[in-house]
């Protein structure tokens, strides 16, 4: 039997919650999309893959909306234990003084055409009116849905992979053409179920999997088969270029187009590229002219930029691999043709918006072991290596390319502030803010990590959080400073917008430290001479 109601959603997401098992989930994914009609599933598919966008929902607007209700205290104590709004507000909702009259259930079309097009001041009377019309599990899965944060556990690979499995179709075809597509993706479904054509990217810009690299281990690999590149600290970018009009993707395939207008106005040659986006360096830049992640960040999230940044932060991609050459497919070439074929290719563009990944030359593997390790330029985060007969492919494959990443930094730090995690952690504190001391005494915040620790050691830290607080802010904790945590982090770099100047880059809690007394912790002058 076909359902498209609010409650068969419901149910998905509830069960994807409270499943481990990345098979169960996959069919869990595949039996809701078998048994449910077009547009729902497709409508489902954009919400589990991050696609849908209902932009007179905000999160602002919710909690307004839900206080008009609820008494604002009660809602933020509730919502401060629960650790997720959407939950506080399917649970607290009272409904209407007088119930609506039964009447067709509420469906995920519905929902999604109401909510699409209404306008943001009619947004919370319609929304209100749904949730009168729902239990507690659909009024989580509504607001989930409206605030376009499901969070249940599902990547949008493996809502895709869902999808494949349950129709008998190709996940990497399918991600081949998701991007050319739109919810709630008629001829995705139409293809799925034979009535029609499988979508093609011949005019269309769509983005292609990334090829991803294992982490070395503890081997060592044969550089008579293997190729060394430095592995660039900044964003993964898939530019694509197709009957004239170029996008920037993402590695999660997002179109960051907006955020980077300079480099795809630069990228006019008709062909698919991989490469590293980065911002040209200043003092802080390093030797490959590329400037720190810290420097790229003033760049990420905008989708106007103002001429001021894109004159302080010029963008520029330094080119790893190519994909395709107009519209000659290449990912089937071994490693060393498609190197020669992107160096053909970049010298055809602009050499202030492209340049390529040099590879690294060394004897043998003792001899990079050795260049890695003097590797602390602000820009550069470990060493790529890729087997030279390998061909481009979606995904990571065993024994292809290896990621080696330097060496972390360690810091010992204090815990200073603690917030509930979300999800799965909603009842833990599992998010810690952590400084370091200057030299005159004063505690200042360096970075936010949460995760790095086991599971036990998360129950430790959490008892510890309780019983060691001395102030509140709303879901924060502020604790008495008495726990040294060390800390790992890839680099650390100046920063203007925290307090100490300092930012790290990829921090996570590596052990805790209740054998060190807090005033023996690091301070800020010192974790300054490490900055990149």
């Amino acid at each position: 039997m076909r359902c498209a109601t609010m409650r068969a959603f419901a149910d998905l997401l509830d069960a994807l919650i409270y499943t481990r098992s990345r098979n169960a989930k996959l069919r869990l994914i595949g039996d809701y999309l078998a048994r449910t009609p077009d547009p729902d599933r497709g409508w489902a598919m954009a919400a589990l893959t991050g696609s849908l966008d209902l932009p007179a929902v905000k999160p602002a607007l919710v909690r307004a909306m839900v206080e008009e209700r609820v008494d604002p205290v009660l809602f933020a104590l509730s919502r401060d234990f629960v650790g997720d709004s959407a939950e506080t507000i399917a649970l607290l909702w009272p409904g209407p003084e007088i119930p609506p009259k039964a009447g067709a259930p509420l469906t995920l079309s519905e929902v999604v055409h109401v909510l699409g097009t209404i306008s943001k001041s009619d947004a919370p009377a319609a929304l209100a009116s749904m949730l009168d019309r729902l239990d507690a599990d659909e009024r989580f899965a509504l607001l989930k849905l409206a605030m376009g944060a499901l969070r249940v556990g599902v990547s949008a690979r493996l809502a895709k992979t869902g999808l494949a499995q349950a129709f008998g179709l190709d996940v990497d075809a399918v991600e081949e053409v998701w991007h050319g597509l739109v919810p709630p993706y008629a001829a995705l479904f139409d293809w799925a179920e034979g009535r029609g054509a499988q979508p093609t990217p011949e005019n269309v810009p769509v983005f292609r999997p990334f090829m991803l690299a294992h982490p070395l281990e503890e081997a060592q690999v044969s550089l008579d088969d293997y190729a060394a590149e430095w592995k660039w600290d900044g964003i993964r970018v898939q530019l694509v270029c197709v009957a004239g009009e170029t996008r920037l993707y993402s590695r999660a395939g997002d179109d960051i187009t907006p955020s980077f207008p300079e480099v795809a106005r630069a990228f006019a040659t008709p062909g698919v590229l991989d490469g590293e986006l980065l911002v040209k360096g200043s003092a802080q830049g390093g030797e490959g002219g590329a400037g720190s992640f810290n420097a790229l960040q003033q760049r990420l999230g905008r989708k106007v930029v103002p001429a001021k940044t894109l004159a302080e932060y010029p963008a520029f991609v330094r080119l790893y691999d190519i994909l395709f050459d107009g519209a000659e497919d290449l990912r089937a070439l071994p490693w060393t043709e498609r190197r020669g074929r992107l160096e053909g290719f970049a010298a055809r563009l602009d050499p202030e918006r492209f340049d390529v990944s040099a590879v690294i030359e060394a004897e043998d593997f003792a001899a990079l072991e050795e260049i890695r390790a003097g590797a602390r330029d602000a820009a550069i985060e470990g060493v790529m290596l890729k087997r030279r007969d390998s061909p481009y492919v979606g995904g990571r494959r065993a024994g292809l390319w290896y990621k080696w990443k330097r060496d972390p930094l360690i810091a010992d730090c204090v815990l200073m502030y603690a917030q509930r995690g979300s999800g799965k952690r909603s009842s833990f504190y599992s998010d810690y803010t952590f400084g370091a001391w200057t030299a005159e005494g004063e505690l200042l915040p360096v970075g936010k990590a949460y995760f790095g620790f086991t599971d036990e050691e998360l129950k430790w830290l959490d008892h510890h959080v309780r019983n060691h607080t001395v102030n509140r802010f709303g879901p924060v904790r502020e604790t008495d400073k008495s726990l040294v945590l060390e800390v790992a982090f890839d680099s650390i770099h100046e920063s203007k917008r925290h307090k100490s100047g300092l930012a790290m880059r990829f921090p996570r809690i590596s052990r805790i430290r209740n054998d060190k007394p807090a005033s023996e912790a690091d301070t800020i002058e010192g974790l300054r001479k490490l900055a990149t």
